[in-house]
């Protein structure tokens, strides 16, 4: 991995291209939203479809302006650098008293990061992956992770034959498949950026989003089994959203609970979880009932019998996930309330600290 660089900072600026980054994202995720749909509603000239294309290419293209900008940013802050090292060095050789030259206060701050306040937030040292398979909280968010994944990975492995059993076109099916993609995203984005903010903010633990998106989720499933009109669109949005939110809340909250020494171990391990329940539930669940109805019908099955039992099933098991994350959440408020929040606060104090001191 020698290719791989590690570049520290502690630039208030970097947040700002961050920023710039994830709106450009959001941007191209509403304008694929939008032509997937009008595309799918008008029938588009040659003409319409050139010019949508050219709009994507530069929308795809459009994050290496904020590069740009990120590294012109860079050389300015380096040139300034420079000029302020400049004069300091200038400043020096002028006769200074004792114990007033700038290692005095290079010195308060390194004991300000090495001071016995910040021994007192290491409660906790990081787990490898077997001290983390010894607690019961790895256990719960495998758990939460399996009935969340699965059934997501379910749905959409089934998009299509659900589509063609409840009589919708193959465009309409196209394109619940397409946006599938799109609400994976939103909820991944969304759900990282949302309990950043509430957890810097409200002080509210991360597992909390687990059991709000598993709630969701058992909803989205329980719309899709009744099939009313434009159920599968509506809960199609609320299962993806939600699927893509777990692939952002569960690594977070293991590096968070775990530590980040054996996260890559710990994650991995984790994720395991989503092809066992997608294997339980698509194909001795799903799949089971759907042939068990199209061996009856001569091999197909059409009408909300083919699926109906097997997302009432999958509401269910989410809705056993909900549960076991709200455990999660009570056995770790604590340990958030406690480590994780002094944690950041350590980490936002030392930010304050000059650049160079912190390299």
């Amino acid at each position: 991995m020698g290719f791989i660089r590690i570049f520290k900072t502690n630039e208030e600026d970097e947040k700002r291209h961050l920023n710039g980054f994830s709106f450009l994202a959001i941007v191209l995720a509403a304008y694929l939203t939008a032509t997937i749909i009008i595309q799918h509603i008008l029938k588009l000239k040659l003409y319409v479809r050139v010019i949508t294309f050219v709009l994507l290419m530069l929308l795809l293209t459009s994050p290496i302006f904020v590069a740009i900008q990120a590294q012109r940013d860079k050389s300015y802050r380096l040139l300034k650098s420079l000029l302020e090292h400049n004069q300091v060095s200038d400043e020096r050789d002028l006769p200074v008293e004792e114990g007033t030259s700038m290692g005095h206060d290079h010195g308060e701050y390194q004991e300000a990061l090495n001071g016995t306040n910040d021994d007192a937030l290491e409660l906790r040292e990081d787990l490898n992956l077997l001290q983390a398979m010894g607690t019961i909280s790895f256990w719960l968010l495998f758990f939460t992770t399996m009935c969340s994944m699965g059934s997501g990975l379910a749905t959409v492995n089934n998009m299509s034959q659900i589509g063609e059993s409840l009589g919708y076109t193959t465009l309409e099916i196209n394109t619940l498949v397409s946006l599938w993609s799109i609400w994976n995203f939103l909820g991944r984005f969304g759900a990282g950026y949302i309990s950043d903010y509430f957890l810097h903010v409200k002080s509210c633990p991360r597992p909390l989003f687990i059991v709000i998106t598993l709630a969701a989720m058992s909803i989205g499933h329980a719309m899709i089994a009744f099939a009313f009109p434009g159920a599968l669109y509506a809960g199609s949005i609320l299962v993806g959203v939600c699927y893509g939110s777990q692939w952002s809340l569960m690594p977070t909250i293991a590096s968070e609970i775990f530590g980040k020494a054996h996260l890559g171990t710990i994650f991995n391990t984790i994720t395991i979880a989503g092809p066992v329940g997608s294997y339980i539930l698509s194909v001795r669940v799903v799949g089971y009932i759907y042939d068990k109805e199209a061996s009856e019908h001569g091999g197909t099955c059409i009408g909300t019998r083919c699926f109906m039992l097997s997302f009432i099933i999958m509401a269910s098991v989410t809705v056993s996930g909900f549960l076991v994350a709200l455990g999660l959440l009570l056995k770790t408020r604590n340990f958030y309330k406690h480590v994780v929040l002094r944690r950041l606060l350590h980490s936002l104090r030392h930010s304050v600290l000059p650049v160079d001191v912190l390299n």
